[in-house]
């Protein structure tokens, strides 16, 4: 089976998971916090190298105030629980985002949870933190344009390569498959250079009911498809 080397994901529906129950929004949360693990795991044992999943992104802080909260509390759990697991299964993990915006506490948590799991070699999680796709390329812009200013880059300098160095994921290939759940069939400001020549596959199955299988059935259709580039 062909799989893919890098898979994206847009972690959606926990909240209207959680409704469907009869609990909180926060409780679907937790469960697709938990539902990460398991889905790496997963990926490692199919193969995949980089899996890149979406969970908070710049829009997200308009969300009630309770909510971001619980979030950022879950956020904070879930990255020291990923010690423990990074170690168990091989793991590497990074941030991309804006993570300047996030409080002090957290941001020393990522740091430490980044240098401690950069010793691993087994597949490597991205989670995207306070992350929109049209605030990493208005990012590397500024800093392009920095560079310009102060002589270390020329205008003849600019190319897909170069803008493609100044982005959060320089260090990792582009997804070469983005998997989104529970029904959206959008791309919500996720990865929009990056995802240029991917292919797509969107499933009703909420992010907590996502299993291994429906994650095997998502790679198995990527296995189906004839990917060409440039209209041939």
């Amino acid at each position: 089976m062909n799989v893919p080397e890098h898979i994206a994901i847009i972690l959606d529906g926990n909240g209207r998971w959680a409704k469907s129950k009869g609990m909180p929004r926060t409780y679907g949360h937790t469960v697709g916090a938990k539902n990460v693990e398991t889905i790496c795991r997963a990926a490692n044992e199919l193969g995949v190298k980089y899996v890149t999943m979406y969970a908070f992104s710049t829009e997200n802080w308009s969300r009630p105030a309770d909510e971001v909260k619980a979030l950022m509390k879950l956020l904070g759990e879930y990255i020291k629980t990923c010690m423990r697991t990074a170690k168990k299964d091989n793991l590497r993990v990074r941030f991309i985002g804006d993570l300047s915006k996030l409080d002090d506490k957290l941001k020393v948590s990522i740091k430490e949870l980044t240098e401690y799991s950069s010793q691993f070699t087994g597949l490597t999680l991205t989670i995207a933190i306070n992350y929109g796709s049209r605030d990493e390329m208005t990012r590397a812009v500024r800093q392009i344009a920095s560079d310009i200013k102060s002589d270390k880059l020329a205008v003849e300098d600019i190319n897909e390569e170069l803008f493609s160095d100044y982005l959060d994921t320089k260090d990792i290939p582009d997804p070469d498959f983005m998997i989104r759940t529970s029904g959206e069939q959008r791309l919500s400001n996720y990865l929009l250079w990056q995802l240029a020549y991917a292919e797509f596959y969107f499933t009703p199955v909420p992010w907590p009911e996502f299993t291994p299988d429906e994650l095997k059935k998502a790679i198995e259709e990527y296995d189906k498809r004839n990917r060409r580039f440039g209209g041939i």
